[in-house]
């Protein structure tokens, strides 16, 4: 079959993709894989060699990063469950000040969308959004603006979230290079939310609900942790998986015995993540058994879904012609979802990486950054988010 038959039939395949979820709101995971045997098919491939690639895709990817997205769901669920999601905005409320409430309500977002979904960050800091709208006399639409900037920046780019995190996992890129690169290209992202939500949604005045504030969703808790509790889960992971890709260096600046051996093993991304659920769960002193358990399997119930759009992903592996961001803006466009469209385009993008050139680790980190920062763009009335 030509060229233009193959590019035709992947084109098509997309825009069919887009309007069954988008339009007839079929879940990704059966569009996905039928989409993926349709296209092997019709492009000529044997109908055996097309179910073992779309299960080899499917099980290949959750092999190296299933356990990952897991780990990441349960300790962003405990962070939300216990409070300790509030604590870390309190915190950053105290160190930036009131006086600058765009700027803490962005920096809140920033670090919040590393460990949690973007729809439950925003649920959790509305309240203090609309407080800290209250108390400066600032449009709503301002602190929604920077909130909104600040949580999908780091939701997008840095991992343990689950889109950046099954990205790196498609395109084989080292996660410690990953979070290292995307906590540095989320700040212009944050900042460049904040001046738009001064210049532009100012323009827009909406009153903030007086009645909300953050006294009302402290008492939903009760006693919050501590700060350095409630920071520690996301950064231990954080930390032990930037030692590991220190430690991979080829200088070697921890050597080439024990101490390197040590710092590879305890930084691997699953013993990373594993730790921090269990650093985690310390969260959970006050909480009783049956509760406790019931939080870690809503935190395994929140992923699922994500698992099976990720190995769905895997199965979709096939060309596609063109830039990842384009192809990542465009999905998240018409889906409303971010996580989907970084888990498709990734894939999509995975046969071309060598062809395209894009070969060296850093090379791979920015690829993913692209797809991230596509997967950010053109949020309206069919985004969960809202």
């Amino acid at each position: 079959m030509n060229g233009i038959y193959i590019f035709g039939l992947i084109i098509v395949s997309v825009i069919v993709m887009i309007i069954a979820i988008s339009k007839f709101k079929q879940h990704p995971f059966v569009v996905l894989i039928t989409i993926s045997i349709l296209v092997g098919v019709l492009s000529g491939m044997k109908v055996g060699d097309v179910v073992t690639k779309v299960q080899t895709g499917f099980g290949s990817i959750l092999s190296s990063i299933g356990i990952v997205i897991i780990s990441g769901t349960i300790i962003g669920t405990i962070l939300e469950k216990t409070g300790a999601a509030l604590t870390m905005a309190n915190t950053i409320l105290k160190i930036v000040g009131k006086d600058r409430s765009v700027l803490t309500i962005g920096i809140t977002g920033y670090i919040t969308g590393i460990p949690v979904f973007c729809d439950s960050g925003f649920v959790i800091l509305s309240p203090i959004s609309k407080a800290l709208a209250a108390r400066s006399k600032i449009s709503l639409s301002v602190m929604g603006t920077a909130l909104s900037g600040g949580l999908y920046a780091t939701h997008c780019l840095v991992p343990p979230t689950p889109g950046p995190i099954a990205m790196a996992g498609t395109l084989g890129a080292n996660l410690g290079l990953v979070i290292l690169v995307g906590l540095l290209i989320s700040i212009p992202s944050v900042a460049a939310s904040i001046i738009y939500a001064k210049k532009v949604a100012s323009k827009i005045y909406i009153e903030s609900n007086s009645e909300d504030n953050v006294d009302d969703l402290m008492n939903k808790y009760g006693k919050l942790p501590g700060a350095l509790h409630s920071f520690s889960p996301i950064l231990l992971p954080i930390v032990l998986i930037a030692l590991k890709s220190i430690a991979d260096f080829p200088s070697a600046p921890f050597g080439e015995g024990t101490l390197k051996t040590f710092f590879s093993f305890i930084g691997t991304p699953v013993i990373a993540l594993l730790l921090g659920i269990f650093l985690s769960m310390t969260l959970l002193t006050k909480v009783s058994k049956d509760d406790r358990l019931s939080i870690i399997s809503e935190g395994i119930l929140n992923s699922a879904s994500i698992l099976a759009i990720t190995g769905a992903g895997g199965s979709f592996g096939e060309i596609l012609k063109s830039l990842p961001i384009i192809i990542a803006m465009l999905l998240k466009t018409a889906m409303g979802a971010s996580t989907v469209s970084m888990i498709v385009t990734s894939s999509m993008m995975l046969p071309l990486m060598a062809t395209l050139g894009f070969t060296s680790e850093i090379q791979k980190v920015l690829v993913i950054m692209a797809i991230g920062a596509g997967a950010m763009t053109v949020s309206h009335a069919n985004d969960s988010y809202f």
